[in-house]
Formats: C-alpha cells, structure tokens, sequence
C-alpha cells in the first residue's frame, strides 16, 4: 500500500499516510473494521503506541469512530472528507516545495512527463 507521506515524517505521521491511503483507494471503506492497533503495529514494525496515536488522529478528524470492545470503523463519508483534506494538504504545503525543486533542477514539463511510471 501506497502512502501519503514521506520517509522524513514522523513514524505516527507515515502511519497516518498508509492508512489514509488505504481510505482513498478502498482498501478500507465506508464500514470496515481498520486492523487493531496490535496487528498494525506489527505489520509496520511500530510501536503499538505509534499506531494508537495515528489512530487517534484519525478518530479526532471524524474519520473513523471507535466501537468498544470491537475496534475502529470507517465513517460514512470518510474517503470524500479525507481526500479534499489530503488534496488542500497536497497544493498548500506539498506542491510548493516540489515546484521550487523542479524550478531549481531547472526541469520542464517535457522532462516530468517523460518519467515512467515506477
């Protein structure tokens, strides 16, 4: 799974972005059960602490609501809400900084649209 965020990023932030990422392309939809803190935090090598509070960030955002005893569940409206924030995020603090990287590597559209795809 793709995430949202980068390798310079506090561990809960990465969390975060694969989570998110997972919301936006339906690995997780409207109703799903997330995994449990434990089984992430195994999964991703965290500590179980980390994925609590990337979860909790996720429930503080309205993306996900706790059920007790059960786990966390995706909302209704979840994926929608969550992309134009990542979206803002992306245009706002994102693209900024790529587009003054590419302004300095002095690169062009030609030049990015002849990248393959990885």
């Amino acid at each position: 799974m793709t995430a949202l965020s980068g390798d310079d990023s506090p561990v809960y932030i990465r969390l975060r972005g694969t989570i998110a990422a997972g919301i936006l392309n339906g690995t997780y939809r409207t109703g799903d059960q997330l995994p449990s803190v434990r089984a992430l935090a195994a999964e991703q090598g965290a500590n179980p602490l980390t994925v609590a509070k990337a979860y909790q960030s996720f429930q503080d955002d309205g993306y996900v609501e706790v059920r007790r005893g059960v786990g966390m569940f995706v909302m209704p409206g979840a994926a929608d809400r969550l992309r134009a924030a990542e979206r803002q995020s992306f245009l706002t603090v994102q693209w900024p900084r790529i587009r003054d990287h590419i302004e300095l590597l002095g690169l062009d559209a030609t030049d990015l649209l002849r990248v393959e795809r990885i």
